[in-house]
């Protein structure tokens, strides 16, 4: 594995074997006194899991984290670890902290823990060794729950009844009672920059997490999620949000989930899970079962997305084709090689025009779905066709069945009806990496937000934007449709150069005198932009080769695709496109003496 985060560790323990993706050392922050045994610290290192990079000591001798974390702890320098950044500014750190603590009595307060109380934490999986790593102390009716601020000290401490979490109050220095300092196990936020960590409702809820050796922080109830400031976990990658299961919590959750972005991926309880069930409540006969199903619910949380999850989105479209039918970037090309030969591939603003009923969606519709297919993710903006005429061209694409022959499945053959199966599979697979909006309301910030959130979901660095087309992106005046077409093409410009996207873009182009188009592509050709020119990498105009009113069969028309601008490449004739019919797409000719 030649990643950094790998490289890092490796570094640090050359001698060290990897074995099932964990790294296994002698801890260099203990020798195991207080257990007797021998230290081990181990490092996860598996690079499709949140917690690649994270270290922990097997005998609790500290606080685990990820690389950064360990620098820190081992005098490394920071400009070695991956992921430093030394412009990078910290909220929350310009507190002044008094000289007096109660550190001191939060010793005092866990010297009183009893038989009961450690039962109790028994209870939920919960060991003496997590409850000392904590400082979780008792005063004789109350649990105490220590507060440790930034700077590693106590001020506060949260009582609450260990049957009654309704029942509570603060004890310690009363500044520090406020909301924004309600964040239980604070110093876990550092440890875990640029990786993963659990955020939970109560305190008694961490513990569980704490025990599996997992990254979190607690808040002391569902109600705090309001007050703690998203920058407060600015350089935090992933946070899974675990609330109680009741409907207050998950409120709460989804609207801390909004606020924070993305990044935060809410765990959800299976339907069969009774109301008010807690993480400590889990009802789970070990720790080995209680590992089972928390690492379960963790692979199920998804993000809180702005689309619908891949599963609703081919549900809704294979239930309205069984209606219709009554039966049920290894490179970002385009797959033309042509095409890809002339462009070196799909990067930056490529736009492309062509007269009315040239193919033009068809075009790009199979170069969106062939990246797709590929797994590079890709947004395709519609304004054009509909979502469910797309996916259905593209399904005749793949099972090289037309439209009506897939609704009428029930008149297909075996053999046709083994090539729609296997259509429909991949075409579902398929919708994780290509998301198809028909918003009329689309905004540059609303197509932000959906390219950082598909690029964090399918964990690529890139991605593909598709808009069909230019003059029907929405903007506020329609009688100033020129303005608002070169303010779109400023906004992509932006993105482009923000995200690293690069764009597919279809546009209209001009008629002259007479009505018609012209024959010989050029640059002002384009409809209703004087800007495209200077917007675009590549500017090209895609022409028919076939007269709308002549009776020449379908399968032999032709397009031809020519660059008319472009930034880094000649213009000139790319290539002659056949269409594919009647299976929505095209076949790239090869051009004499010269393969396809």
């Amino acid at each position: 594995m030649s990643d950094a985060v790998t490289a890092f560790y490796h570094d640090q323990f050359p001698q060290a074997e990897l074995k099932n993706n964990i790294l296994q050392v002698p801890c260099p922050f203990c020798h195991g006194a207080s257990s007797g045994s021998t230290a081990t610290l181990v490092v996860y290192l598996n690079l499709e899991s949140f917690f690649h990079g994270y270290f922990r000591c097997l005998n609790r001798c500290l606080a685990g984290g990820f690389p950064l974390h360990f620098a820190r702890l081992r005098g490394i320098s920071l400009k070695l670890a991956p992921g430093f950044d030394p412009d990078r500014e910290y909220f929350g750190r310009e507190i002044d902290y008094p000289a007096r603590n109660i550190n001191q009595e939060i010793i005092g307060f866990t010297d009183k823990l009893t038989a009961e109380i450690h039962a109790f934490f028994a209870e939920g999986k919960v060991s003496a060794p997590v409850l000392e790593q904590m400082r979780i102390g008792y005063n004789g009716r109350y649990l105490v729950y220590p507060y440790i601020q930034a700077d590693g000290n106590c001020y506060a401490a949260h009582c609450v009844h260990p049957e009654k979490p309704e029942d509570s109050f603060w004890y310690g220095d009363e500044r520090f009672f406020p909301e924004q300092f309600r964040i239980f196990n604070r110093q876990e936020i550092e440890h875990c920059e640029n990786g993963a960590l659990f955020l939970v409702e109560g305190e008694h809820n961490l513990l569980p997490l704490i025990q599996l050796g997992l990254p979190a922080i607690a808040v002391p109830s569902a109600a705090d999620l309001e007050h703690l400031n998203p920058l407060l976990l600015s350089w935090i990658h992933t946070i899974f949000l675990w609330v109680n299961h009741n409907a207050e919590s998950e409120a709460m959750a989804r609207s801390f989930a909004t606020s924070a972005g993305h990044k935060v991926r809410i765990i959800r309880w299976p339907e069969s899970t009774p109301r008010n069930t807690s993480l400590f409540r889990l009802p789970a006969g070990n720790e080995s079962e209680l590992r089972k199903i928390v690492f379960t619910m963790v692979r199920d949380a998804q993000a809180f997305s702005p689309f619908a999850t891949p599963a609703a989105e081919y549900h809704a479209f294979h239930e309205r084709l069984g209606l219709e039918s009554g039966t049920a970037y290894s490179g970002l090309t385009s797959g033309f090689s042509r095409l890809d030969q002339t462009l070196d591939g799909v990067h930056g603003i490529n736009i492309m025009g062509g007269s009315p009923k040239a193919g033009k969606s068809a075009f790009f519709i199979q170069i969106a779905s062939e990246m797709a297919f590929r797994k590079i993710p890709v947004i395709y903006y519609d304004f054009e066709n509909g979502r469910q005429k797309i996916y259905l061209r593209i399904l005749s694409r793949l099972s090289r069945l037309r439209p009506e022959e897939i609704r009428h499945a029930a008149s297909q053959d075996p053999a046709e009806h083994e090539r729609l199966r296997l259509a429909q599979e991949t075409l579902r697979t398929t919708l994780h990496w290509l998301r198809v909006v028909n918003d009329r309301k689309l905004s540059p910030e609303t197509m932000r937000r959906h390219i950082d959130f598909l690029r964090h979901e399918t964990r690529s660095d890139y991605a593909v934007v598709v808009i069909d087309s230019l003059h029907k992106l929405p903007f506020k005046d329609i009688g100033q449709q020129r303005s608002g077409i070169d303010g779109w093409l400023r906004q992509l410009e932006a993105v482009r150069d923000e995200l690293a996207v690069s764009f597919l873009v279809i546009s209209e182009l001009e008629r002259g005198p007479q009505g018609h188009f012209d024959r010989q592509p050029h640059l002002g050709s384009f409809k209703g932009s004087g800007d495209i020119g200077y917007s675009a990498d590549n500017a090209m105009v895609f022409l028919p080769q076939w007269d709308p009113f002549a009776s020449h069969p379908p399968q032999t028309r032709t397009n031809e695709l020519w660059l008319v601008a472009s930034r880094e490449h000649s213009p000139g004739r790319i290539a002659s496109y056949r269409l594919d019919y009647p299976y929505w797409g095209f076949i790239e000719e090869a051009q004499a003496g010269i393969p396809s």
